[in-house]
């Protein structure tokens, strides 16, 4: 897998650097500042690109949406030391696939790395709720989520209640992995959306879920 770093500490990106070779990742980059982060990626198309948010010239959210609109095939990771609410909501608004603490441990980095290069969001339960009351609705009255098929809203559903796994998605509904991933095409297209994230998102706030029996999981 290919990955950009882009911190603008040295140290920060060097140490990443370290720890992703170490454990077989190749480090295609690595840039100081959003800008030098979407030339980067135009350039050498990577898998991943680890994005800080606070960076000079060019911030992580503002990197993001260019790479999101440009290069839907390259993911964007955030890497950050902020729990803000509001930063959690405008990393999925701007298209990031996961949102990940530098705290995090070097074993749950590495699994959501992966879920993410297997086009799976890192969202956990503790995010979606805070993201869902103010996540813009791309679909005006419900029109778009009315065209959904009774297959489409059964995986929809299954993710909101956490099983974002292609594999997981297929034992459940018995059928194949290209069978959800086509599914899962169906259900971005019609509502409007870039990534499983924000499609997490919009189950919990149409209710598919609830917040009591998200809090329990």
């Amino acid at each position: 897998m290919r990955v950009i770093i882009a911190d603008d500490h040295s140290l920060v990106r060097r140490a990443l650097r370290s720890l992703l070779q170490e454990y077989g990742y190749e480090v295609a980059g690595e840039a100081e500042n959003g800008r030098e982060a979407v030339e980067l990626a135009r350039t050498l198309r990577p898998d991943i690109v680890l994005m800080d948010l606070a960076m000079p010239i060019m911030d992580g959210l503002a990197a993001t949406r260019l790479l999101s609109a440009e290069l839907p095939a390259t993911r964007v990771v955030m890497l950050t030391g902020s729990e803000e609410d509001e930063d959690l909501l405008e990393a999925v608004k701007s298209g990031a696939s996961g949102y990940l603490l530098k705290n995090t441990g070097t074993d749950q980095f590495f699994e959501s790395l992966e879920r993410v290069a297997r086009g799976e969001p890192v969202l956990t339960h503790a995010l979606a709720p805070k993201v869902l009351s103010e996540l813009t609705d791309r679909t005006p009255n419900g029109e778009a989520s009315s065209t959904l098929t009774e297959r489409e809203r059964e995986v929809l559903e299954l993710m909101a209640q956490g099983i974002t796994s292609d594999r997981e998605l297929a034992a459940r509904l018995f059928v194949s992995t290209n069978t959800v991933k086509y599914h899962l095409r169906n259900i971005l297209g019609k509502l409007h959306m870039r990534n499983r994230a924000q499609v997490v998102a919009y189950a919990y706030r149409h209710g598919l879920i609830n917040e009591r029996e998200s809090a329990e999981r």
